[in-house]
């Protein structure tokens, strides 16, 4: 567990957190490491959350099949970020979704009862834990509403418009990669793949973008 501290450190959760007062922390709040292959499944829809989640390694996407068994991509998590916060109050229900690895994945697990109920010893950092932990769902929050500025989009083309857009920014080049391959980058936006394709070799002819595999680069027009 010692290994993730420099990790730990440079995430909002732990920040303003000193290296020992961390290394108590994981004690306090009984964090467990756990790996996954690609593939697997960290969680099920349908089943109950108790933890707050930390990626350590790999990345993992939370996804929804409908009953014709249709994929969607409602996320990715990549290193240093949280996930199950939505879960936390006691009547918040069972997952409405699944969580699974998108390759190989570590996964850091935090007892989130001890999170929110201050420890019997008082430890001085927990008052500054929970304090990160609402900012650290803010910026959660802000992330969804991106997803949701790419959903509202009319058409397959501005919905890729919009989210390369975000990550040449996100990335600060116009040159840049994202993680997912043409299926999933088609699930996450909830379109037809052969109709993105078509898309993307049209801005390509077009002269606004050119790309090779996950690989884009941007051009200003």
């Amino acid at each position: 567990m010692e290994k993730y501290i420099s990790l730990l450190k440079k995430i909002k959760l732990f920040s303003l957190i000193g290296d020992d007062d961390i290394l108590s922390m994981l004690n306090c709040l009984n964090a467990t490491v756990r790996e996954y292959s690609k593939g697997e499944y960290v969680f099920r829809q349908g089943e109950y959350i108790r933890n707050l989640m930390i990626l350590a390694e790999g990345r993992l996407h939370i996804q929804k099949e409908d009953y014709w068994g249709n994929l969607n991509i409602l996320n990715e998590i990549r290193i240093g970020e949280m996930f199950g916060e939505a879960y936390i109050t006691p009547d918040s229900g069972t997952l409405i979704s699944d969580v699974i690895a998108a390759e190989t994945s570590t996964v850091l697990f935090f007892d989130m009862e001890r999170i929110l109920t201050v420890c019997p010893s008082a430890c001085p950092f927990h008052t500054r834990l929970v304090k990160n932990m609402f900012y650290a769902i803010s910026d959660k929050n802000k992330s969804l509403v991106r997803k949701l500025g790419y959903m509202s989009q009319r058409s397959t083309r501005e919905k890729l418009l919009s989210y390369l857009s975000d990550e040449a920014k996100r990335q600060n080049s116009g040159s840049f990669s994202i993680s997912f391959n043409r299926q999933q980058l088609a699930d996450f936006l909830s379109v037809d793949r052969s109709a993105m394709s078509n898309e993307l070799c049209k801005l390509r002819n077009e002269g606004m973008l050119d790309f090779h595999k996950n690989e884009f680069v941007l051009y200003e027009v």
